[in-house]
């Protein structure tokens, strides 16, 4: 499966997955936030955690969350139903292991209210927050109007690749 981050001027990104089982899907322009785009997050921390049963194998399998929409005709919401229900649990695991990554690597507080006990160890994090800098790297150096497509292999998160392209409108 191939995912593109699209960055756009406004600090704003859209992506593009292609090849997954189901119609090729799109998310809509959004805010990428003060880091990266949290997807890329996604996609940097599964691949560096081995995740195999997070949000983006939950994609490549068909799975479509309700802001994304297809590039193309075809069965769209319907058709990934089973996909979350099964992997639903496996899928939230995944994103507290990102989203608690996230908030360590970028500094945010990880004790009080509202937070229960960490759900990955200190070794997972170091790994996870690796995998953000080289995410971060890439974001950064990517001009607007270009892309950086992930390609999503699974059950091997050690031979996922990344590289820039030009993006063609």
């Amino acid at each position: 499966m191939e995912i593109t981050f699209i960055k756009l001027p406004g600090n704003r990104h859209v992506i593009e997955v292609r090849g997954r089982a189901g119609p090729d899907i799109r998310r809509p322009p959004r805010e990428t936030g003060p880091t990266i785009p949290h997807d890329l997050a996604h996609a940097a921390v599964e691949e560096a955690l081995d995740l195999h049963e997070g949000f983006w194998e939950s994609i490549r399998l068909g799975a479509t969350y309700e802001d994304f929409e297809p590039l193309g005709r075809g069965r769209h919401r319907r058709s990934g139903l089973k996909v979350l229900r099964k992997m639903a649990p496996r899928v939230m695991e995944a994103e507290m292991a990102v989203s608690w990554a996230h908030r360590v690597w970028s500094g945010q507080r990880t004790e009080g209210r509202g937070l229960g006990p960490a759900p990955i160890g200190e070794a997972d994090v170091i790994r996870a927050c690796a995998a953000l800098d080289r995410a971060r790297t890439l974001w950064n150096a990517l001009p607007e109007g270009q892309a950086l497509t992930w390609q999503w292999t699974p059950l091997q998160a050690s031979k996922h690749k990344y590289r820039s392209i030009p993006h063609q409108s």
